[in-house]
């Protein structure tokens, strides 16, 4: 303001002494904006049928909280395992179409399968749950879960067909089929395997009979081994309890 201007009562405040910020303009009162439209805002007309659609999509629209509900209430999951799934859209997504493929398969079991063997993938590839299903789509990955939940596979062999199913684009029963990975659960086709590796270790054996259960272990992680994953655990430990409490 130049010196002898004089201010009018609502910028005179602003002025306390030389040197301090002033204000360079003003404005109309304020209550005077309450008697026109804004001149930069061009009018806006909403019809009702615009509305109404979007009221719908909205309704479609399902939160975070309500999908967690869902997964729990209608498949059984734990609170941690829906919240887990439903960090990202995509991911709840993919689980719910994954058990929608055949609703004889426990959604636990896919849940399990999803975080952890699908996000080793995923973590290792430095992708996300979309880039995963293009090449196992939730049809593949429900097959895979029933096939181990079937006993045709364990739950090593599974991880491996996974990340195969993955690599190559080849379906489960494939592969399955041309490695030769089906799951040994014939107990007369494990019985010779099981009796080679109670004679094969004889310490773990004689720890058993001390009363070691962690012998026991070691011996079915033998049978493991000697039959390449394929083995049944449960079925190779019930065998060898069996053989180690006869003999």
């Amino acid at each position: 303001f130049s010196e002898g201007k004089k201010l009018t009562q609502e910028t005179r405040g602003w002025v306390e002494e030389k040197g301090k910020t002033v204000a360079q303009r003003s404005k109309e009162y304020a209550h005077d904006y309450r008697y026109f439209p804004e001149p930069d805002l061009p009018p806006l007309s909403i019809s009702r049928e615009w509305v109404e659609e979007i009221k719908a999509k909205l309704k479609a629209i399902k939160l975070r909280e309500d999908r967690q509900d869902w997964f729990m209430e209608v498949h059984g999951l734990s609170l941690y395992e829906a919240d887990f799934h439903t960090r990202d859209k995509s991911e709840a997504d993919y689980l719910a179409s994954t058990c929608q493929v055949n609703r004889a398969i426990s959604a636990k079991a896919i849940s399990s399968t999803i975080m952890g063997p699908v996000h080793e993938i995923i973590n290792a590839k430095n992708i996300n749950i979309v880039d995963f299903s293009e090449k196992v789509p939730p049809e593949e990955l429900s097959k895979l879960v029933a096939l181990n939940s079937q006993g045709v596979i364990n739950a090593s062999t599974t991880k491996f067909v996974l990340g195969e199913v993955f690599n190559t684009g080849k379906s489960a029963e494939e592969i399955i089929r041309e490695r030769g990975l089906s799951q040994i659960s014939d107990t007369g086709e494990l019985e010779a395997t099981v009796i080679d590796v109670i004679n094969s270790n004889a310490q773990a054996v004689s720890d058993y009979k001390a009363g070691k259960d962690t012998a026991l272990k070691f011996l079915v992680g033998q049978v493991m081994r000697a039959t390449k994953g394929r083995a049944n655990p449960v079925l190779a430990g019930e065998l060898l309890q069996k053989k180690l409490d006869e003999g």
